[in-house]
């Protein structure tokens, strides 16, 4: 039986979904961390929509996996569904997984930064023309 999950057909939807699968998450538990709607994310997996850039960040810090695989399915980030999954010590994944959750508070952090910092830019650029 043929593999819904090859390197040469797989889209952004379905690395997604085996991104999450390894990352052994729900939907509903990846939506609640991305701080979107499951129907969102489910959107995503099915390719009737896709993710904006700050997004695919967060969704590779996640999931564990480089935004490049995310993007492309170059690399070997993630072991395809149908091979067997490594035994892990159980508290080496409760650690990765904050490590991961981490990881993404640290880049949606220094996405408001980036706001803040453009906001403050041009807050200041606007008092300067005032003078």
């Amino acid at each position: 039986m043929e593999s819904w999950y090859t390197d040469d057909r797989a889209t952004l939807g379905d690395r997604l979904a085996a991104g999450r699968e390894a990352a052994e998450m729900t939907q509903a538990q990846l939506a609640q961390r991305l701080g979107v709607r499951a129907k969102t994310l489910r959107d995503w997996e099915n390719d009737v929509s896709e993710p904006r850039a700050n997004r695919l960040q967060m969704l590779a810090a996640l999931l564990g996996v480089s935004l490049r695989w995310l993007l492309t399915g170059e690399g070997g980030d993630v072991t395809p569904p149908q091979e067997e999954p490594r035994v892990v010590d159980p508290a080496l994944k409760v650690a990765l997984g904050e490590l991961r959750s981490l990881r993404a508070e640290l880049l949606a952090m220094g996405e408001r930064m980036g706001r803040l910092e453009k906001t403050l830019r041009l807050q200041a650029a606007g008092n300067g023309e005032n003078r």
